[in-house]
């Protein structure tokens, strides 16, 4: 159990996504590729730019996809979020919107489009093996349910919570988005260990951090209280998707776009250590 209480959920800024015909320009899923994809996609570049362009590799989403997915999304309650991963992804965009909506005056909320196979975007085109991603465009964030069966693959953990951060994480960037940070960041260039690229993604992170300390406290808190082992499962994930745990053995720093695996696990932790967006201006600072 994670989120307490009983009853439906807000779906009004949920909806299943679709379009991509199977055809389209871009990045190949999988290690360099998958983040290639994401960094073009929240920074509104076609991610075929990049590459050279390749077919998608995920499938498409068609329309009886799309239908089963927003039936699925309207059947949601607070205890099937315990249960059910679409339900836990609708659940977690409530939880966040109360969170944001407290902490920061001013807080609009994105849209969040649950989709399988391949889905059409504001910032173009996008399939399954690009895994979650926020678009600026059109203040969307996508997920596709399958990334949490590859990322425990990848070393990540298969918990609620864990997945719950992969969410909170993908809303950092809206929140940066409505704070100049994502502008920001594209400015100062896409790779290297200084890069904006890095500063972004460990901003989101500990964005995601600052969601967690909030959303267990308080008379409407839609989480219960949070437990070291959930937390734990958080810090493996997000070792997990670390630059250098990607890369393996032969990471470069020059290459990284989201940090490693230390520095992402270190600033999760801060935000969720003090609770306080303040403490997550990864631009004031080398010390990453």
């Amino acid at each position: 159990m994670v989120f307490q209480g009983d009853g439906p959920l807000d779906t009004g800024s949920v909806s299943g996504g679709g379009g991509g015909g199977g055809v389209g320009r871009i990045a190949v899923g999988g290690g360099a590729g998958l983040i290639i994809t994401i960094v073009a996609l929240f920074f509104g570049i076609d991610p075929g730019s990049l590459t050279g362009g390749t077919s998608y590799g995920g499938g498409t989403s068609n329309s009886q996809d799309v239908a089963q997915i927003n039936e699925h999304i309207q059947s949601c309650t607070i205890e099937k979020a315990n249960v059910d991963t679409i339900c836990r992804i609708v659940a977690t965009t409530n939880s966040l919107d109360d969170v944001w909506s407290d902490l920061m005056p001013g807080y609009t909320p994105p849209s969040t489009k649950i989709f399988t196979g391949a889905v059409t975007t504001g910032c173009g085109p996008a399939s399954s093996a690009t895994g979650p991603f926020y678009c600026p465009a059109d203040q969307t964030a996508y997920f596709d349910p399958s990334f949490f069966a590859q990322l425990e693959q990848m070393g990540g953990s298969d918990g609620p919570l864990a997945q719950e951060y992969v969410v909170a994480h993908e809303y950092g960037h809206h929140i940066q988005n409505l704070t100049g940070a994502l502008q920001r960041g594209n400015r100062m260039g896409s790779q290297g260990p200084r890069s904006g690229s890095v500063r972004v993604e460990l901003q989101a992170d500990c964005l995601a951090g600052v969601w967690a300390f909030h959303a267990d406290k308080g008379p409407d808190a839609m989480l219960e209280p949070l437990t070291q082992n959930q937390i734990d499962t958080v810090i493996q994930t997000a070792k997990a998707i670390g630059d250098d745990t990607i890369q393996g053995a032969n990471s470069n720093p020059e290459g990284w776009t989201h940090g490693s695996a230390e520095q992402r696990s270190r600033w999760f932790t801060i935000g969720y250590d003090s609770g306080n967006p303040n403490r997550c201006d990864t631009f004031a600072t080398n010390d990453l």
